[in-house]
């Protein structure tokens, strides 16, 4: 496999450039006019960290490279604009591999209208993607950070927790798919292998006047502790609030786990957590339904002080916990 061969087959099958992009993959660098005001970030995943590939199809490592990077764009309110991907090539990934990775991202990137702009391919000790994503919006005030949630602001969650977490106990331990319908299952280990970007709830949150917000990517518990850190306020949960995806509580019963600390702790549901003024909660709820067709659940509220609370159903305290990739 060579480099420019490789580059070659990759440039034949990117879509064509999208209506913010002058000059895309080819050339030294990609050129942009985007107007407005946009948003950039960067997400990598290595093999052994952030996905093992005896579990997954390369299709899927693709599609969840591009997907954790959007992410990052939904909890901010954005767009998707333009996403640039380096590729760390192992000795063991020939070059229909690195395309099957290609069509897994590829698929994903037409379905949120992203554009792959560019990017770069390197020969590595393990695989290894580093996506840059740009996001867009009309101006620098329509984006939603982290700092923003005030106290008396309700605290929601779009859709359900704790699926990716019981999928990858499903993924290491197959045996305990028994526990759930097969049709469960599968929709469990699709949460942790093919992750959906809330990008339509995040614009949407954003209309309706979301203060702060922040996706899960390391667990409820671990970003909502970012959350109320960045914004200087906060936050009391009502772990008996939050809605579990179908099939948690009986997976994390049969691997040995609380179902409510597998939903705190267990990351990678890539929901958004958002806080809100309760006068605009209703219109917040209508909106997100109807752009994603999912539920907002208030599950908590911001309050004066610091640090995050989660009160289980007895009135016993759950710690905020969340995954740490350098830990």
């Amino acid at each position: 496999m060579g480099e420019f061969e490789l580059l070659a087959r990759i440039r034949e099958r990117l879509p064509a450039d999208g209506r913010r992009i002058h000059l895309g993959s080819g050339d030294d660098a990609a050129v942009t006019v985007p107007g407005g005001a946009t948003a950039t970030s960067v997400d990598a995943l290595v093999d052994g960290v952030h996905f093992r590939r005896e579990l997954a199809s390369l299709a899927q490592i693709g599609h969840k490279a591009l997907a954790t990077a959007l992410s990052d764009l939904a909890a901010m309110g954005a767009e998707p604009g333009e996403a640039y991907a380096a590729l760390g090539v192992p000795p063991d990934l020939d070059e229909n591999g690195c395309i099957g990775l290609l069509d897994g991202l590829l698929e994903l990137a037409a379905a949120t209208g992203t554009s792959i702009a560019g990017g770069d391919v390197t020969r590595a000790e393990k695989l290894f993607l580093a996506i840059t994503v740009v996001g867009h919006a009309t101006g620098p005030e329509s984006f939603v950070g982290r700092s923003g949630a005030r106290p008396g602001d309700a605290l929601v969650l779009s859709g359900e927790v704790g699926g990716a977490a019981a999928g990858l106990l499903l993924l290491d331990r197959p045996g305990l798919g028994e526990k759930v319908p097969a049709a469960t299952a599968e929709r469990l280990r699709a949460r942790q292998l093919e992750p959906h970007p809330r990008l339509d709830a995040g614009r949407a949150l954003a209309a309706a006047g979301a203060t702060a917000m922040i996706d899960l990517s390391d667990g409820l518990g671990g970003d909502a502790v970012h959350l109320a850190r960045s914004s200087g306020a906060g936050l009391r949960i009502d772990a008996d609030a939050m809605p579990l995806a179908d099939g948690v509580a009986e997976i994390a019963a049969a691997a040995g786990r609380d179902p409510l600390d597998l939903a705190v702790s267990g990351g990678e549901d890539y929901e958004l957590l958002a806080s809100i003024p309760p006068g605009r909660l209703a219109e917040a709820k209508r909106l997100v339904g109807d752009a994603e067709g999912i539920a907002l659940t208030q599950i908590g509220e911001v309050v004066a002080g610091a640090g995050v609370e989660i009160r289980l159903p007895d009135g016993r305290l759950l710690e905020p916990e969340g995954f740490d990739q350098l830990a």
